[in-house]
């Protein structure tokens, strides 16, 4: 007599070619989340730039720079004009903070860790842009508190100034793609906060987020035109202080669209190649 056969069932097309569905890809993304969460937790002190960056920058520059900028007692009335482009600048710093650590989880071990287990690669990043997310909510509720506390005004309305919220949100999740590719790209954590000082300090003192492009010089009035950031601080201060946000809101989010196309890719796939 012949020994029966059992034909194993056939695979489906995702476990044959280790894609992983729209839910599985959730469900870690969520885990990792909570991973990452519980690293805060464990380490409260690294919530330290997120509590008094937002204090300690508004103070500094409405007290020390908005008596000059705004004229000698217009510091509250410069209060307006520098707290939307603060929420920019928020959202920069703290992205900084996301290339530095994946730089440090590979030099710990945990990416390869990761890299073993059947999960989606882009996940892995993914967690880390919903955490710091929420870093930015914190920064940018502190920095709305602290602006009202000083003088701040919303002369158009509530749901404007979440639109401002989400606006700075967006801009600076597509920015946290960057250093995490620049994380992944350089050697150590050191190298990566130096190179994202380079790009973050011409970004931040060549915009609009301190003081009008028409009080800079021919060439630097120029290069804001151009500047994402000066897109950024324009339309939350619009959205805030009222005046025509079509333009720079429009802006804002095609930078975020393009830098995210452009470099969520690239960061993934070095996610995939590095040793």
């Amino acid at each position: 007599m012949s020994a029966a056969t059992v034909t194993p069932p056939a695979k489906t097309a995702s476990a044959r070619d280790g894609r992983i569905g729209l839910r599985g890809n959730l469900r870690h993304i969520g885990a990792l989340a909570r991973r990452n969460m519980l690293q805060i937790k464990a380490d409260p002190e690294s919530m330290t730039d997120v509590l008094l960056m937002p204090v300690i920058f508004i103070l500094l520059f409405t007290y020390v720079f908005g008596g000059s900028i705004a004229g000698k007692g217009n510091e509250q009335e410069y209060v307006s004009y520098l707290v939307p482009g603060l929420m920019a600048m928020m959202g920069m710093n703290i992205a900084m903070a996301v290339g530095t650590g994946i730089n440090d989880d590979f030099k710990k071990g945990v990416m390869d860790r990761f890299r073993t287990m059947p999960i989606a690669r882009s996940s892995v990043l993914v967690a880390k842009i919903v955490v710091e997310i929420g870093r930015m909510l914190i920064a940018t509720s502190i920095l709305l508190v602290m602006g009202f506390a000083i003088g701040l005004t919303v002369s158009t309305s509530a749901l404007h100034l979440l639109a401002a919220v989400a606006l700075a949100m967006a801009f600076g999740s597509s920015l946290m793609w960057i250093f995490m590719l620049l994380g992944l790209t350089m050697k150590t954590a050191q190298a990566v906060q130096g190179v994202a000082m380079l790009v973050l300090m011409p970004l931040q003192f060549g915009s609009s987020i301190f003081t009008p492009p028409t009080k800079m010089p021919g060439w630097l009035e120029a290069f804001t035109k151009y500047n994402p950031l000066s897109n950024l601080a324009d339309a939350s201060r619009h959205l805030i202080n009222g005046g025509a946000v079509a333009h720079s809101v429009w802006m804002t989010l095609a930078w975020s669209a393009g830098i995210t196309l452009v470099t969520a890719p690239l960061a993934v796939a070095k996610f995939r190649q590095k040793t």
